[in-house]
């Protein structure tokens, strides 16, 4: 079966091993995630900042790991760089399940962050690479929704595991093996668009643009991506101060309607675009701060889920614009490395989101659980403003494609 790609075709197994790649960079971290609240128990005499490494050291050795990914994809073949990136992600994931040793898990944990560094460029530098036009935009959107589901049944999968035994938590991982798999079956140098002939009139303002990093992309990217932070990173504890849930399930089924609520713009992308036209991401930001509007106004558990789902998607709107919009503004051999710059700043805003929070309630003296979302509620109005002004612009604009 071959697959349109604006360009000519591609086969439905090639598809399929991007698609398997984007259900791989969602993975790291999450089982962690289910035995969190054990860690103390099960490592005795660890420090806190062992057990913390624990979770954050793959995020921190992912972000040098996606741009060097990137960067070498400009001189080296991808598909190699992409198998050996797969190769010690499924490594990792063998190894874990056996290992007691909080030294050993550390390594491997770093392992890991070096595996997924050297995936995640190709989520989407491989669509960048083998669609162009609408095309492009509906693979990315739905590569973008894999992503997020995966993220969902990935978590519960880990839960489910962990209450087994803590070890059988890892074993979530092993879905990079199939994407290994997948992997072998791309095209070592995928099909590109034919450059088209530029004039004189044009080259200058091309060159010199095509070639300078998506610095205002990525901004747009990490602001975003801070904003929507705000729900997995505080919620739990917004519920048990402001709201009285004692149980935590309750927490974690919001969290869950939050990324499932992400996935579904991405299978819709070319639609909302066609509707929305210019406003769609003044639109998707006046979601977010819609959602977490609701939160400010301490409404009932309908009303919140209702923000929720409104913030996620928000997100889940703009994260494929933003990926297509990078593709489209840079040359072709470029664009792994232009969306390796940008993907990374998920992983700034994971890793850099608590240090600016903590240090934001201290500057203002308040440690209230609210403040986080009254801060998203601030921050995602005044650039929904923005972005209605600036709605033609380079970053925040919209163009249509044929």
């Amino acid at each position: 079966m071959k697959i349109q790609t604006g360009h000519g075709t591609i086969t439905l197994t090639a598809l399929l091993a991007i698609y398997s790649i984007s259900m791989v960079t969602s993975l790291p971290g999450l089982a962690i995630s289910p035995i969190l609240g054990d860690l103390e128990h099960i490592f005795k005499g660890a420090s806190d900042l062992e057990l913390q490494m624990l979770e954050s050291l793959p995020s921190f050795i992912i972000v040098p790991f996606i741009l060097l990914a990137g960067r070498l994809s400009l001189h080296v073949n991808k598909k190699r760089i992409l198998i050996i990136g797969l190769a010690i992600f499924f490594g990792c994931s063998v190894v874990y399940p056996f290992s007691n040793s909080l030294a050993l898990l550390l390594v491997i944990s770093a392992l890991l962050g070096i595996g997924a560094g050297m995936i995640i460029p190709f989520s989407t530098g491989l669509i960048a690479d083998n669609f162009s036009k609408r095309y492009r935009t509906r693979q990315l959107g739905i590569a973008s929704s894999i992503t997020n589901l995966t993220l969902v049944l990935a978590t519960f999968l880990a839960g489910v595991l962990a209450d087994i035994n803590w070890h059988y938590a890892f074993l979530v991982y092993c879905l990079s093996g199939i994407s290994l798999l997948f992997a072998f079956k791309l095209d070592s140098t995928p099909r590109t668009v034919a450059p088209q002939t530029t004039t004189a009139s044009t080259t200058p303002s091309a060159s010199s643009t095509k070639h300078n990093w998506p610095v205002s992309l990525m901004l747009l990217y990490y602001f975003i991506t801070f904003l929507v932070l705000t729900v997995p990173f505080n919620l739990s504890i917004y519920m048990e101060t402001m709201k009285h849930y004692k149980d935590p399930d309750i927490a974690g089924t919001l969290i869950s309607v939050f990324f499932l609520a992400m996935t579904i713009p991405g299978f819709f992308i070319n639609n909302i675009i066609s509707v929305l036209k210019t406003y769609t991401n003044f639109i998707a930001l006046c979601a977010i701060a819609v959602g977490f509007i609701l939160f400010i106004l301490k409404a009932g558990p309908v009303i919140l889920t209702i923000g929720i789902i409104l913030i996620g998607l928000g997100y889940g709107a703009m994260q494929p614009i933003i990926y297509d919009k990078t593709s489209s503004s840079t040359v072709e051999s470029h664009a792994t490395f232009a969306l390796a710059l940008v993907m990374s700043m998920n992983y700034v805003a994971i890793i850099t989101y608590p240090f600016i929070t903590q240090w934001l309630q201290d500057l203002f003296s308040t440690d209230a659980s609210y403040f986080p979302f009254l801060l998203s509620m601030i921050l995602g109005g005044a650039f929904a403003v923005y972005a209605y002004f600036r709605r033609n612009s380079a970053a925040l604009g919209m163009q249509t494609q044929s």
